[in-house]
């Protein structure tokens, strides 16, 4: 019992360290492809940065749903679309293609990528 208390532990800690998607780690989306969109932040050199990879979101909002959250559940800050493209990398996705958007309601920037197997 004692080892089954501290192996539900290691598991429960090293999913609260994991940078998530709608609660789901990034390492653990189960598709082929997802998408990073970029928007500009007013007032700031930061982009934000959403993540679509086919998700059911959680809350009305659709924003709230795909926003990268790092391990204390805040989203995440990217200083620009290399930024984000470099952590997608490192979390297992290889860049595909982008294309942009720049009319008056929608101005972002779109990225592809495929998950490593």
């Amino acid at each position: 019992m004692k080892k089954l208390a501290i192996l539900s532990l290691i598991s429960f800690a090293s999913y609260s360290w994991a940078q998530t998607v709608n609660d789901v780690p990034i390492k653990d989306i189960d598709v082929d492809y997802v998408q990073i969109i970029g928007t500009g932040r007013s007032l700031s050199t930061k982009v934000n940065v959403e993540i679509d990879f086919g998700q059911e979101t959680k809350s009305i909002s659709f924003k709230n749903g795909t926003n990268i959250k790092d391990e204390r559940g805040r989203n995440m800050k990217f200083n620009s679309m290399m930024d984000a493209l470099n952590f997608m990398s490192a979390n297992g996705y290889t860049f595909q293609f982008a294309y942009t958007t720049n009319d008056e309601k929608d101005r972002a920037i779109y990225y592809i990528l495929k998950k490593n197997k």
